[in-house]
């Protein structure tokens, strides 16, 4: 897109205001990404049984997904100092929806390697979405509100965490699946024509999605949006305060890198794990199916701490609030370590209530002040995002020698250091830290 054209679609903005219309777009391009990282959790079993998996190769799915992250967040990074912010949104868009499309050859052909290529794909297009939207909500108003803003974008995200399960579990989960015994009794032909017949439930909901994402583009594309060189801000104050030279000069922001690891590897750890904890004898013992709903609990109590938090950060800073969060899941993992039956089960739900303001607070402290250096600092922190590929993994292994109960020491340790980051951020002198100098100014976003 040439200058011209940028300029027709772009405005300058109030720097002492949330824009609400960039608000509400930015939103629907959260809900899309956390509603297309859910259904993975629905693709899992369906290719485990498709394909006759063991655990370890379906994992792959998660694997190949949040790999993406790492192998395309610094790319993504220069796509935005290039580009913008606006341009790389769409530019993430249409790759979103090449990944969707990619489905379809992958499910008429009944290629779990092809499934695999459409995913990373997929996730490199969120990824390019995360590097651009994170940073693009928190400078679409007061910096003091960034994190309220962020919270409130992010619950969207887990709006769509949360209705994916039921979106996927209807169309793609429907048919009934032949028994392994009965697959191996299958001729090679008659196993290829089974795969491509179960594999089709893949197609229609797919093919919705790609067209859903390119709408989207198109529409982000034309509509106006607020404008400036936004990976630098232009806030009062923040020119004289920006940063010079590397990221890896910025204390905070590297703390706040290990921050997303630690935070996403224990989220996803926890909710990997819920099912067969819910299962076991001196928890639950329910089936499968009955555990599967008390996950959406899980990420439903995400989505509304979300919505909560993004009032309450306004008045709270952003380090009290994310200390006091950590602080009281690092309570709930150990509670539920050391009890059972009810008591255990409901402090592990309750933990995706505290998780819900951590990623957007951890974010938004690590680009407090980047100035110039945010969209590199925004993509590290998305490259961090590898930590959901890393720690559960670290977890199931664990739990191969000393059990699942035991094996969630490794989100307890997560939680003390999200706690101790939240604590010395609160402390932090360079940058305004009560939000309430700009209470006025958020009161109506």
């Amino acid at each position: 897109m040439n200058i011209a054209t940028t300029q027709q679609t772009t405005y300058t903005r109030d720097p002492e205001a949330t824009d609400v219309r960039a608000m509400s777009i930015a939103t629907v391009l959260f809900f899309m990404w956390g509603f297309l990282t859910c259904l993975n959790d629905i693709l899992i079993p369906h290719l485990k049984g498709i394909f006759s998996l063991n655990y370890g190769q379906a994992l792959l799915v998660q694997f190949a997904f949040f790999s993406s992250y790492f192998i395309f967040a610094l790319p993504s990074g220069k796509l935005v100092d290039w580009r913008g912010y606006k341009q790389s949104m769409v530019i993430g868009l249409i790759v979103m929806a090449a990944g969707a499309l990619l489905f379809l050859p992958a499910a008429s052909t009944a290629s779990f390697p092809l499934f695999l290529s459409a995913l990373v794909i997929l996730a490199a297009g969120i990824t390019c979405l995360q590097v651009s939207a994170n940073p693009y909500v928190t400078n679409l108003g007061p910096q003091a509100t960034a994190a309220s803003r962020l919270n409130l974008a992010q619950a969207f995200n887990s709006f769509g965490t949360t209705i994916a399960p039921f979106f996927g579990g209807a169309l793609i989960l429907g048919a009934i699946q032949a028994s392994p015994e009965t697959l191996k009794s299958f001729s090679t032909a008659a196993l290829q024509t089974y795969r491509e017949q179960q594999a089709s439930s893949v197609r229609l909901p797919y093919l919705a999605i790609a067209l859903t994402l390119l709408v989207l583009a198109v529409a982000i594309g034309l509509i106006k949006l607020p404008t400036t060189d936004f990976t630098r801000d232009f806030r009062p104050g923040e020119l004289a305060s920006r940063p010079a030279g590397s990221i890896w000069k910025q204390p905070y922001l590297l703390m706040a890198t290990l921050g997303i690891f630690v935070y996403v590897g224990a989220e996803v750890s926890i909710g990997s794990f819920l099912i067969n904890y819910l299962g076991l004898p001196q928890i639950m013992s329910f089936p499968e199916r009955t555990a599967a709903h008390y996950v959406s609990l899980y990420w439903g109590g995400a989505m509304i701490g979300r919505f909560i938090g993004s009032y309450v950060l306004r008045y709270i800073s952003a380090g009290k609030a994310l200390a006091a969060a950590a602080f009281i899941a690092f309570c709930l993992v150990v509670t539920t370590m050391l009890t059972t039956g009810h008591v255990a089960m409901i402090s592990v739900i309750s933990i995706g209530f505290f998780n819900s303001i951590m990623f957007p607070s951890i974010f938004s402290l690590g680009l407090a002040g980047l100035g110039e250096l945010t969209s590199k600092g925004s993509s590290l922190m998305v490259q961090a995002i590898v930590g959901g590929a890393i720690l559960p993994l670290a977890e199931g292994h664990l739990a191969d020698r000393v059990g699942v109960q035991h094996a969630f020491v490794i989100p307890t340790i997560c939680y003390v250091y999200i706690a101790l980051f939240g604590f010395l951020a609160s402390r932090r002198k360079d940058i305004e830290q009560d939000p309430r100098q700009a209470s006025h100014a958020a009161a109506g976003h």
